[in-house]
């Protein structure tokens, strides 16, 4: 089949095929001390897509995968795309019910899993191939095939939910929405072909996944970390020369609240894209690292709607509308004045620049607005900031408080490291405001000097009544903290309380 490397590439095969005849010897990919190259991803991706056909998997069929960051999850991912199958990555902290719900969810009949993960998939009355074991679809194995005529709004992927707020729900994502995501933020980060990316988040999530579509539209290469490591992070992206990173707000401030290094500033990183950054932590983060931070809105369901072009950022916004996309603000299905808070609604004007909706949804009309949870506000010259999610807000005593907000102001107390603000139930009904933190190394607990410091900022119904100290937050697979473990913890009898101490914020 020719490949006319000058039109819109319209699938991921087709994408792959363009890299590979413009420059096939460049690394494409580093994962597990293995490099491939642009004509060995392609070589993968066929060698897999028959691999896959001998077993009588066919174009539709949703195939799934529970594992690490290996070379064989990036190969399934590949090889599905290439025959028109679906690839269905599994959160690898998904377990029993929750695999068996997911894979009911997706209709899946087949599972490859790493060695470690086997177990976990043993109630599961399909077809498990496990990774290195004789007679599984492997690349390489057998030659490759000619690839599937893809259209533009086939899926590609069933991606799920983190499930911070909720059960975790499979989202159908087309290759169109893929190959938007690498044109739209590869545009936003000012990739090149000669930059290297490096993300050591989960490869199941859409960060990663789509980090790597990224690196292939500019035709630069990716490397894929194993997991996250304050300690290690500067000097592994030094030791494999990348300038491009991903970041999440709680890996930033992991890094800016570890002790200063000479390895600081021995890197080559440019430009991180970090989403949910606090705005408080970018200038610090910039001074200190050299590294500059990008944020934007973008989610597993849509793409990136809201963003930045390199020269033109603001610390604290997620940036403006992108070509191709609407947004707006509303409360109660009505649009709301600029400055005032409201949901975020998005849509796109561009066929499959976003999912096609969940699981057992009917597939959206095209143009249909996604009601995405979060709560921002847009300024009156078109710029978005996020202010929490509508499941953050807490109400108590009759007025409403932001969560994000709270946790902003806690955050820059200088004994507070990390911080998670959620409600617990009140006596009075509605909500009491709780606050679980991490303590700066060598910082003693003083909850009067934290309340004192955030009511100069913070009117007094939003001040926390509650206050735990931790030695860590509970996060998802991908660095967001898992708010229902705390709320479900609630208070206990280490916990402190405002109101049974002789504070009393100033009214």
């Amino acid at each position: 089949m020719p490949c006319d490397t000058h039109a819109i590439p319209r699938s991921l095969p087709d994408l792959i095929r363009r890299r590979a005849l413009e420059r096939p010897e460049h690394p494409a990919l580093v994962v597990g001390g293995i490099t491939v190259t642009y004509r060995k991803l392609l070589e993968r991706a066929a060698s897999m897509g028959s691999a896959l056909r001998s077993v009588g998997v066919g174009r539709g069929e949703r195939v799934a995968a529970l594992s690490g960051n290996r070379i064989e999850l990036a190969d399934l991912v590949l090889g599905c795309a290439w025959i028109g199958a679906v690839a269905v990555p599994l959160n690898t902290a998904l377990r029993a019910d929750s695999i068996v719900s997911a894979l009911e969810q997706a209709e899946v009949q087949r599972i490859l899993v790493s060695p470690e993960c086997a177990n976990v998939v043993s109630g599961f009355d399909g077809t498990v191939w496990v990774m290195g074991e004789p007679h599984v679809p492997t690349a390489g194995l057998n030659p490759g095939c000619e690839p599937e005529a893809v259209d533009p709004l086939d899926m590609a992927a069933i991606l799920f939910t983190s499930g911070t707020t909720g059960i975790p729900r499979g989202v159908r994502c087309p290759h169109a929405q893929f190959l938007q995501w690498g044109k739209s933020v590869g545009a936003s980060l000012g990739l090149t072909r000669d930059d290297v990316l490096y993300n050591c988040l989960p490869l199941f999530h859409t960060n990663a996944l789509n980090a790597f579509v990224q690196s292939v539209w500019a035709g630069s290469t990716f490397v894929l970390g194993q997991r996250f490591s304050v300690r290690n992070h500067w000097s592994e992206v030094r030791e494999i020369g990348a300038t491009v990173d991903y970041l999440l707000g709680a890996m930033v401030a992991m890094l800016i609240n570890a002790d200063p290094a000479l390895e600081d500033r021995q890197h080559n990183i440019r430009v991180a894209l970090a989403p949910a950054t606090p705005a408080h932590l970018i200038e610090p983060f910039a001074k200190r690292f050299g590294v500059e931070l990008v944020d934007g809105f973008g989610s597993t369901e849509t793409n990136l709607v809201i963003g930045t072009l390199p020269g033109n950022r603001r610390a604290g916004y997620m940036g403006t509308v992108m070509s191709g996309y609407d947004a707006a603000v509303i409360n109660d299905g009505s649009a709301v004045p600029d400055g005032v808070p409201g949901e975020l609604v998005v849509r796109t004007t561009v066929a499959g620049s976003c999912s096609q909706g969940y699981l057992g949804d009917p597939i959206p009309e095209p143009g249909s607005w996604i009601h995405t949870g979060d709560r921002v506000i847009r300024d009156a010259d078109g710029w978005f900031r996020f202010v929490d999610r509508i499941k953050d807000v807490i109400r108590r005593r009759g007025e409403n408080i932001s969560g994000a907000e709270v946790e902003t102001v806690l955050a820059l107390h200088p004994s507070i490291s990390q911080v998670a603000v959620f409600p617990v139930p009140s006596e009075l009904a509605e909500d009491d405001v709780m606050a679980t933190a991490i303590l700066r190394p060598g910082a003693d607990f003083d909850p009067i000097s934290i309340l004192d410091f955030a009511q100069q900022q913070l009117p007094y119904f939003a001040l926390p009544r509650y206050i735990d100290i931790v030695d860590s937050l509970p996060l998802t697979e991908t660095g967001k903290v898992q708010k229902a473990p705390l709320r479900e913890r609630g208070v206990g009898q280490h916990t402190w309380d405002s109101e049974k101490s002789m504070f009393r914020a100033r009214r």
